[in-house]
């Protein structure tokens, strides 16, 4: 028998249990990690767009100072909340699955929306365990990475800055949040 085999009655993964209110917590921070490890991974190679920096800028701020889930600055949830936790992590999966066939694509763009999605339903999950921990949104993110990315392009061609902060404030707004699925979501 290996290492990765599962022996019976053992759990696959000792460090979970599955009867854990708190759960959803040490989860949605494990995944989103994760999923920001091989977006960073797959960009690394090029020069970054505005986009891409601010999703993982966006990644960075939900995951900044994550709490152990049985810490004292972690809220226990009623069954409401935990529905709700539940739903996201659910919607998550469903995001995380779609990024991953946008890697095997080779689909940058597709992953750098897909990692926003999965960011945002991450944060509504942080924020009901930690509803006293503000959480930035990715367009407060986006603006100032923009503004950080013009300012970087007219170091490389003076005569190219602001050109592309013109061109952005004509494009649409970003998808709704996933917190507008269900209702619920971050304070702000």
């Amino acid at each position: 028998m290996s290492d990765l085999d599962v022996r019976e009655g053992e759990p696959l993964r000792p460090d979970i249990d599955v009867d854990d209110p708190r759960l959803g917590m040490k989860l949605a921070a494990e995944r989103l990690s994760i999923v920001r490890y091989v977006f960073l991974v797959q960009i690394e190679d090029g020069i970054a767009t505005a986009e891409q920096r601010a999703s993982l800028e966006y990644a960075d701020a939900v995951l900044i100072d994550w709490p152990d889930e049985h810490g004292d600055r972690v809220a226990d949830l009623d069954e409401a909340q935990l529905a709700t936790v539940r739903r996201h992590m659910e919607a998550m999966e469903e995001q995380v699955r779609r990024f991953t066939a946008q890697e095997r694509a080779g689909d940058i763009d597709g992953m750098t929306q897909t990692l926003i999605r999965v960011t945002e339903h991450v944060a509504v999950v942080r924020d009901l365990y930690q509803p006293d921990f503000a959480l930035p949104t990715f367009a407060e993110i986006r603006r100032v990475v923009q503004e950080e990315w013009d300012e970087d392009m007219g170091k490389i061609d003076p005569h190219e800055s602001g050109v592309d902060a013109a061109v952005d404030d004509a494009a649409p707004a970003a998808a709704p949040a996933a917190s507008d699925v269900t209702g619920e979501g971050p304070r702000g």
